[in-house]
């Protein structure tokens, strides 16, 4: 971590979504029959989901940076944080652009459950391209995640809090919000593309639906 900061120039943009349609979601799948399989499926895994198709459309993200060169990726690995008694893991999902929701879902609580039994293989614990980093279920509300190199991108995503908006008759109304917390390596990627995928991500977050699963 030390070398990731002496070596890069991170920069975090905070940003944030309207959580209702994803909570509204996993409160359905919850109790849904567990034969159909739905049922264990998290916000974070939502979270995930999402995020590896909006990251598919954005390569300058998706990138790592060697010392003479960049290499721009539209397959995405997804490097998942895990917290493990021996200390923070970071296995990867390769290829989650073309996973399902229940294949990721299930895929990262194998590779978390292997992270803590301590038998992950070496192999899961590479070649990540962008990793998300979850501290929703501690509450925090923003924080500045490091980078994982070679790879010039991390998102932070934060718990729930209640933020008030003028609602569409005029009176103020709350509303359940998650932070997008994005740190980059300024020196390969600027601010400008960093947060339009950011913003495209919280976008993307706060439509997602049964529909967007059917349409795709």
């Amino acid at each position: 971590m030390m070398g990731s900061l002496a070596g890069s120039a991170q920069v975090t943009n905070h940003h944030s979504f309207d959580a209702g349609n994803i909570l509204a979601m996993r409160k359905e799948l919850k109790a849904s029959d567990e034969a159909l399989g739905w049922s264990g499926i998290s916000v974070g895994d939502i979270i995930l989901y999402v995020t590896s198709r909006v990251l598919a459309k954005h390569p300058e993200v998706n990138a790592l940076v060697f010392e003479k060169s960049l290499r721009k990726y539209h397959t995405v690995n997804l490097g998942v944080a895990v917290d493990t008694p021996r200390g923070l893991m970071v296995p990867t999902v390769f290829g989650a652009e073309k996973k399902s929701l229940k294949e990721i879902s299930a895929e990262v609580r194998s590779l978390a459950s292997a992270c803590r039994d301590g038998n992950i293989s070496p192999d899961l614990l590479k070649d990540g391209t962008f990793t998300v980093s979850n501290l929703g279920a501690t509450g925090v509300e923003v924080f500045t995640p490091i980078i994982n190199p070679p790879q010039i991108a991390i998102a932070g995503i934060c718990g729930v809090t209640e933020r008030l908006r003028t609602g569409q008759n005029g009176e103020p109304e709350l509303y359940p919000s998650i932070g997008v917390s994005l740190t980059y390596d300024h020196r390969v990627l600027d601010g400008a593309p960093a947060s339009r995928f950011a913003a495209e991500l919280c976008d993307a977050l706060a439509d997602f639906s049964w529909k967007t699963l059917v349409l795709e």
